[in-house]
C-alpha cells in the first residue's frame, strides 16, 4: 500500500528509509492512490502551470472589475506604479498575486492552489522566482507536485478551508506551499523546507477569514499579496538554516486547534471583522440589492 501523507515528520522518514526524494513520495501516491500514472502526473501539472501562467498575465493586461465593485484593476496600478518600495522584483510578486486572484474574482480560470480564495499567491511567487533565478519549467513542476504534498498533510492536519480554519487555512497553506516550493527551486534540503513551512505557518496563525459581502473579493486579493511576501521572506530565513524552533508538525497542529477554537462569524460566513464593519455592511446590502435588480422578473 502507498504511503499516506499524515506528518511531515513521516514524509521525511519514509522517503529516507525508501531512498527517495520528497517529490518522488508525492508521485508514488498519486500513482497508487489517485491511479495516475507519470505522464499523466507531469501532463496536469503543465496545464495548472499554464493557467497560473495566463492568469498573472491577463490581470495584468486585460479589464478586471468585479461585479460588486470591489475589484478595480488593482494589480495593473500596483505594477506599473513608478516608486517601488523595495526593488522591482518585489513589486512585480505583489502584483502577480493581485493579477491571478483579481482574474479569480473576476469570474475568469484559475488554480485552485490549494483554494481559489488563495488562487494568487502560487502564481505570483512562481513566477516571479522563475523570472528572477531562470529556473526551467521541469523543476517549477516539481516544486509545484512538492507544494501539493505540503497542502495534503496540512488538510488533515488541520484544514485548507476557510469555512473550517479562517483565512489561516487558506492563504496560509498557499504561502506554505510557495515558501516550501522557493526553497526547494533554490537547492534547499528537506529541514530547510519544512522550515520555510513552519515559519511561513507561525506567521500567519490567526487570521480571520471576514470577506466583505461575503464575496472573495475584500481582503481576499490584497491577503495574496501578502502572503506571497511571506512566502518569500520565510524562505529566505529558512534557506539561512535559522530554525523554526516548533517542528513543523507541531506548528500545523497548533494551526488546527486555533481554527477550531475560532469563533463562526470569522470563518467566511460574513458576520464579523471586515465584512460586519459598517462600510462592510453597507456594501452587503448594495451588493444584494443589485443582484435583486439582476434577476428576471419571475424569479424576484
Amino acid at each position: 500500500m502507498a504511503f499516506l501523507f499524515d506528518s511531515f515528520d513521516n514524509w521525511k522518514k519514509y522517503a529516507t528509509e525508501q531512498n527517495l526524494s520528497l517529490v518522488q513520495v508525492v508521485i508514488q501516491y498519486e500513482q497508487t492512490q489517485k491511479n495516475r500514472t507519470e505522464k499523466e502526473i507531469w501532463d496536469g501539472l503543465s496545464v495548472a502551470w499554464q493557467v497560473m501562467k495566463e492568469a498573472v498575465v491577463a490581470g495584468l493586461t486585460e479589464e478586471m472589475t468585479s461585479r460588486s465593485g470591489m475589484v478595480n484593476n488593482g494589480a495593473k496600478k500596483v505594477y506599473n506604479y513608478p516608486i517601488p518600495v523595495l526593488s522591482k522584483e518585489f513589486q512585480n510578486l505583489i502584483s502577480r498575486a493581485l493579477a491571478a486572484k483579481e482574474v479569480n474574482s473576476c469570474m475568469g480560470r484559475v488554480v485552485a492552489a490549494p483554494t481559489a480564495g488563495a488562487s494568487g499567491i502560487m502564481p505570483g511567487v512562481l513566477v516571479t522566482l522563475q523570472e528572477i533565478h531562470h529556473i526551467d519549467d521541469q523543476k517549477i513542476l516539481e516544486a509545484m507536485l512538492l507544494a501539493a504534498g505540503v497542502a495534503l498533510i496540512m488538510e488533515q492536519k488541520a484544514s485548507i478551508a476557510g469555512a473550517v480554519g479562517g483565512c489561516q487555512a487558506e492563504t496560509g497553506t498557499a504561502a506554505a506551499m510557495g515558501s516550501a516550493a522557493i526553497v526547494y527551486c533554490l537547492g534547499g534540503n528537506t529541514d530547510q523546507i519544512f522550515n520555510a513551512v513552519a515559519i511561513t505557518v507561525q506567521c500567519m496563525l490567526g487570521l480571520v477569514c471576514d470577506p466583505v459581502a461575503g464575496l472573495v473579493e475584500v481582503p481576499c486579493i490584497v491577503r495574496n499579496a501578502s502572503a506571497a511576501a511571506i512566502a518569500n521572506s520565510s524562505a529566505q530565513i529558512a534557506l539561512a538554516h535559522v530554525s523554526s524552533v516548533i517542528p513543523v508538525d507541531e506548528v500545523i497542529e497548533a494551526m488546527g486547534e486555533i481554527g477550531a477554537s475560532m469563533e463562526t462569524r470569522y470563518k467566511e460566513t460574513a458576520l464579523g471583522g471586515l465584512a460586519a464593519t459598517k462600510t462592510g455592511q453597507a456594501i452587503a446590502k448594495r451588493v444584494l440589492i443589485h443582484d435583486i435588480e439582476m434577476l428576471p422578473d419571475e424569479e424576484v
